[in-house]
């Protein structure tokens, strides 16, 4: 291989709908005047990646055809691959009251920011059980992202977008966030041509690591690109989980291997088919594989721990270029006196730490220590004084509320 990978699509080229400059302010402008439509946060983080040409082919959300093709088949209507519907969604009486080919200013319900301005094209109702079920495997609303799309309102908007903020995540996230354009001159700029993305929602611990050195072994490099939407209640927040990887980068891998980004959609945890939508926009950051472990993407018990590395050997060939990297359970060994997996350990379960964030985020949060092997310590300092703050803030609001205090903003 003598280049990157080819962003995704038939014309093989990055297409960013992110306005800029004269343009951008024009159109700011003109959105003043149009007709305000709220956008959910999973809506505003799907309409920045299509801004910044992580969404490459799309031109805006999804038109009844691209959904049902997505839901069902995995395609577009125009046969592009695409595993997950990039959708939005508005109530029936707002759907009603607007024309076809108008345009209305998306606006993010949360920060009130303009984000959009989209052309309407089409009008649909959906069926949301159909999506639940090709989608995510189950229609039971206890799956978060089931939750998510059974509460989307009545009719979904399809049609064209141009995009007129990345919100607050250049500032917010200043020197990790990253368009997809400045992936690819960093890759080109370090003389990597292949590079493994290591997707990442939690603290970097020793099985991430691990997953790191192993793509490391085989390529030019590894991006840790990390989530900064939103995760579930409980998750630890992107900037503490930025903390842990640098001091991970900084202690134990060689320098100049890895180079870390954010990108700012929230988790759908669709498991197998969010790992395929993992896959299509690492592409578009130029990445030639994606690392896939043990239940990428996944939430509680609803797939099975390798599906997500399964479902890549039932799409077609020439789906995407970029390819995923399986990696087998792994865990910390007290008899191989280190990291290892179920290929390459022969000790039995009662010698082996199993390394997950869920466990990592209920110990500490417990006030216990995890066992050793699980993680660095440079990364455990970092977590305990964040869990130390939360039981600080508990107690402060507990006190506020049995003294009848009221916190002074």
């Amino acid at each position: 291989m003598d280049k990157l990978v080819n962003p995704h699509g038939k014309e093989k080229k990055l297409k960013p709908l992110l306005l800029e400059g004269q343009e951008l302010a024009e159109e700011q402008k003109r959105a003043e005047a149009l007709r305000k439509i709220p956008i959910t946060s999973r809506e505003t983080g799907d309409a920045i990646m299509l801004g910044i040409g992580g969404f490459t082919p799309l031109e805006g959300f999804m038109g009844q055809a691209d959904w049902k093709g997505v839901c069902q088949d995995m395609r577009m209507a125009d046969g592009t691959f695409w595993p997950i519907p990039i959708t939005m969604s508005v109530a029936k009486e707002e759907a009603d009251s607007i024309k076809d080919g108008e345009e209305i200013a998306l606006v993010d319900e949360e920060t009130g920011t303009t984000m959009a301005i989209m052309e309407v094209r089409e009008k649909y109702v959906i069926d949301k059980e159909l999506e639940c079920k090709e989608v995510f495997r189950t229609t039971d609303t206890e799956h978060p992202g089931v939750a998510k799309v059974m509460a989307q309102k009545e009719v979904n908007l399809g049609g064209p977008v141009k995009v007129l903020s990345e919100s607050f995540f250049p500032e917010e996230f200043k020197g990790i966030y990253m368009r997809p354009a400045e992936s690819r001159a960093k890759f080109a700029e370090k003389g990597w041509k292949t590079v493994a993305a290591l997707q990442l929602r939690n603290p970097m611990h020793r099985s991430h690591e691990y997953l790191a050195k192993i793509a490391l072994e085989i390529l030019d490099g590894v991006f840790i690109h990390q989530l900064l939407g939103r995760l579930k209640p409980g998750d630890i927040p992107a900037d503490v989980r930025v903390r842990c990887i640098d001091a991970l980068v900084e202690h134990y891998f060689v320098r100049d291997t890895v180079l870390q980004g954010g990108y700012p959609l929230d988790m759908r945890y669709a498991g197998p088919r969010e790992a395929l939508l993992h896959a299509v926009f690492r592409q578009n950051y130029g990445c030639s594989h994606l690392i896939v472990g043990r239940d990428h993407a996944g939430v509680g018990n609803y797939y099975g721990p390798f599906d997500a590395q399964e479902i890549f050997d039932q799409i077609p060939k020439d789906a995407l270029e970029t390819q995923p990297l399986k990696i087998d359970w792994t865990f910390y060994c007290h008899k191989c006196a280190g990291m290892a997996s179920m290929k390459t350990c022969p000790h039995g379960k009662e010698d082996r730490v199993l390394v997950s964030g869920t466990m990592l985020r209920k110990t500490l949060s417990e006030g216990g220590d995890p066992p050793e092997g699980f993680s660095r310590p440079e990364v455990l300092a970092i977590l305990k004084e964040y869990y130390a703050g939360l039981e600080e803030k508990v107690e402060v609001k507990l006190h506020q509320a049995a003294t009848g205090e009221v916190e002074k903003k």
